[in-house]
This record gives structure tokens, C-alpha cells and sequence, in this order.
């Protein structure tokens, strides 16, 4: 399954070859994708100890933060979650879904929260050796052609962005691209959680200043600049993981995590480095939850047009609960034929797509001005999938639903002209999934 990433861009383009990790796994190890070491990087910067505020923030097993007490977060009632607790057959009570994420966009707001709140969290980048500036402007450079290439709307859109912002958007994207490549690429084959393991373990060394190739390197450069906190890329890991032992979702909740891992999590990432507009009122949480509400959408929707390509791969990414009560199954899937149950079944899943994209819609107009167009190019053209899926008579067992150049072309003017909206004085509650 494609991730969405907040960007248009194709979900079976071949770029592993240009990543280098895939390629490692076949020999057990990993693969240096360019002249470029981890001991090249590694002095990129002089190393001195840094307190930074947010990184005193932990997620632990408990799901608790340590940084959260004081900012008014804790309370639930800045952030209301529907069915935040479920109880199991067994009469205890367990986490949903809901409540998990939760949890970690409390976390996130947090860090961003004392920006906007004037608090100085030292992220300004450490003083950078002689003959490393070079490396680090080629490595952003790469970034930006990777994007060009693969999510050229997007792109454009960077372009109105600050430099070091641009760039940053250039470094996040690259690495959600290679991550979903792990298991989405043509070398997916060769992926194990083994793998991901140490996919995750490169991570953790490129937070701490050790990237090992040149595309690492602009992200470690990034998260030293901008509050992104490590655990949306670790969750989005863990969405890989996912895709390599679960082929089926008993219900919605099992979908939303889902969704929120493969795609929820890129909004997460991105809104520290988009930036909300100076004179927004919206509280930092009710921007996290349109963010979060994006990637939702945009995840439903590759879903709901994938459905054939994924039936043909044993996938089915449909609460099993619902295909029930609407009379279906995952013959039906299999079977490929449209049908008035199918049709039915389709009409309420678009509808709640909608739905989330209704929510983020909420959040786009609170960020910075430059970071709004190609958020709203994004949303825009993600969709009007929707209604070519709709346009094709629900058949996404054997057409798959695509936006054309052309309308493609048409949506970036009228991206452009929501972006000059001005922030609202408040937003509305968040969306009740």
C-alpha cells in the first residue's frame, strides 16, 4: 500500500535504485548509496552538548510525556477524541487507536507550542568545519531533484518557501519516499523486519548527527534546525511493519492507526518546518489534528483506489466489520464485480474521506503563508480522486482513478488563490472520527 504523503506523487515509481538502502539488503548489510560516509558526515558539525527543551520529551510504554505537564495539554478537552477507550472481551480496558495518536500530536504540539509562544529551544544549527558546507548544500540540492522528479506539484509549491525551509520540506520528503520504498518498491521482496530494524537504527544515528549517506544527512541537518521530534518517523516504520505482517483490519480503528503510520505521520513531521502563521489564534493542538486529519485523507483515498491492486496482492485495506454489514466480503474483492452493495459500501467510505478532508481543510489556512499552496494543491488534487472513483462507477477493481494533467493545472491557480486567505480568528472543534 502507498503511503500518502501530503504530496502528489505516483505510488509505483521506481526510485529505490537512487536510495541505495534496498540494494544492501540482499548482501545483509548496508549499502553506502554515494561517495559520502557516515565518518564524512559524522563532521558535519562541531560536536558540543546541547540542552534542547524538546528533547526531554520520552514516549514510553505508558504513553506519558514528560514534558506535557505544564503546558495545558494534558487536559482532553483541548483535544476530544471519540471512543478513547474500548474494552475488550475479556471487560478490560484498552487503548483505541484514537487515544494513541492522541497522545503523540499532544507531544508534537508541544514542541512547536513554545516557538510560537517565544520560548528560544536552541535550534539554531552547531557551527559547521571548513569544507562541510559544500557536502551539506549538495546533499539539500539532491533532496530538491528527488522531489522535482517524483512530486513535481508539489515542488512548485516549495519554491515560494523560504530557502532553509524549502529544503527542509526537500529532506523530510526524501525520506518518507525511501521509507515507503522499503516495502512498496520493486525490492520489497527483500525486505524484512530485520530490515526495518536497521532502517530504524539509521534513523536514531542521523537524530544524533551520525547520518550515513548524503540524502541522511540533509534530514540531520534538518531536525537540528527545526523542534521534529523523532517518533512520527519511528511510527511511520512501524506502518512498514505493518504492511509486512497485516493484510487485513477487523474495523475502522485497526485503519485509522494504520492511516496514521503511513501517512498521518507526515503532517506531523512537516507542520514544525511549514510553520503557523504569525497572527494565526487557532491553538497549536487544533493545527496538529487538520495536519493529522490530511494524511488520513489522503490515506483513505489511496485505499479507496487501490482497492484491485491490493485484492491482487492479497490486500484488503477495508474494515472487515463494514464489508460484513454491508453484505460483502473478501470474495467480493477478489471477485471484482461492481454491484449495488458495492456501490453503497463505496458511497459511505468516500463520504468519510471527505469528512477528514473537510477537518483539514480547517488547519491549512492557520499556517505560514508560504507553506499553504502546496499543502492546498495537495489536498485539492488528492480529492478530486475521490471523484473519479465516483466518475468511474466505484470501479476501482479495474480503473484506477486518476486526476489529469490538465485538472492537475487547473487546481494549482485555485490552490494559490485559498492560500491568500488569511488565518481565521479560531477553528471549530476538532473532527469526531
Amino acid at each position: 500500500m502507498s503511503v500518502a504523503l501530503l504530496w502528489v506523487i505516483s505510488p509505483n515509481i521506481e526510485v529505490s535504485n537512487c536510495f541505495g538502502f534496498c540494494d544492501s539488503i540482499r548482501d545483509g548489510k548496508l549499502l553506502d548509496s554515494s561517495k559520502f560516509t557516515s565518518r564524512d558526515w559524522s563532521s558535519f558539525r562541531a560536536k558540543k552538548e546541547r540542552k534542547q527543551r524538546w528533547k526531554s520529551c520520552s514516549l514510553g510504554t505508558h504513553m506519558k510525556y514528560s514534558c506535557v505537564g505544564d503546558s495545558g495539554l494534558e487536559s482532553t478537552s483541548n483535544f476530544p477524541v471519540l471512543s478513547s477507550m474500548i474494552a475488550n472481551p475479556a471487560g478490560e480496558v484498552a487503548i483505541s487507536s484514537e487515544q494513541k495518536v492522541y497522545e503523540v500530536v499532544l507531544k508534537q504540539a508541544s514542541l512547536v507550542k513554545g516557538l510560537r509562544s517565544g520560548v528560544d529551544l536552541d535550534v539554531k544549527p552547531d557551527i559547521v568545519l571548513p569544507g562541510t558546507l559544500g557536502l551539506l548544500s549538495e546533499a539539500y540540492d539532491r533532496c530538491g531533484e528527488v522531489c522535482a522528479e517524483y512530486a513535481k506539484t508539489f515542488y512548485l509549491g516549495t519554491l515560494l518557501m523560504t530557502p532553509e525551509r524549502r529544503r527542509a520540506i526537500w529532506a523530510i520528503y526524501v525520506w518518507c519516499r525511501r521509507t515507503d520504498e522499503l516495502v512498496d518498491g520493486p525490492n520489497a521482496s527483500h525486505i524484512t523486519p530485520t530490515a526495518l530494524d536497521r532502517w530504524e537504527s539509521r534513523l536514531e544515528d542521523l537524530f544524533q548527527g551520525r547520518p550515513f549517506d548524503m540524502l541522511d544527512a540533509a534530514l540531520s541537518d534538518t531536525v537540528v534546525k527545526f523542534p521534529v521530534d523523532i517518533q512520527p518517523f519511528k511510527d511511520m516504520i512501524e506502518g512498514m511493519r505493518m504492511d509486512l505482517r497485516k493484510s487485513r483490519y477487523k474495523n475502522f480503528d485497526e485503519l485509522y492507526l494504520y492511516c496514521y503510520y503511513v501517512a498521518g505521520t507526515v503532517g506531523i513531521m512537516s507542520l514544525p518546518v511549514m510553520g503557523i502563521a504569525p497572527e494565526s489564534q487557532a491553538t497549536t493542538e487544533s493545527v496538529y489534528n487538520a495536519a493529522l486529519a490530511l494524511g488520513i485523507a489522503n490515506q483513505l483515498t489511496n485505499i479507496l483506489r487501490d482497492v484491485g491492486e491490493d485484492a491482487r496482492r492479497g490486500r484488503v485495506y477495508l474494515p472487515q466489520d463494514e464489508l460484513a454489514q454491508a453484505g460483502l466480503s473478501d470474495a467480493d474483492i477478489f471477485a471484482g464485480k461492481v454491484t449495488g452493495k458495492w456501490r453503497n459500501f463505496m458511497k459511505d467510505q468516500i463520504k468519510r474521506a471527505r469528512m477528514f478532508f473537510d477537518e483539514a481543510e480547517k488547519g491549512v489556512t492557520e499556517l505560514s503563508a508560504a507553506g499553504r499552496w502546496p499543502v492546498w494543491a495537495s489536498l485539492l488534487l488528492y480529492r478530486r480522486i475521490l471523484d473519479e472513483i465516483e466518475a468511474n462507477d466505484y470501479n476501482n477493481f479495474t480503473q484506477r482513478a486518476y486526476v489529469s494533467k490538465a485538472k492537475k493545472l487547473l487546481s494549482l491557480p485555485i490552490a494559490y488563490g485559498r492560500s491568500l486567505k488569511p488565518p481565521s480568528r479560531q477553528l471549530s472543534p476538532p473532527l469526531q472520527a
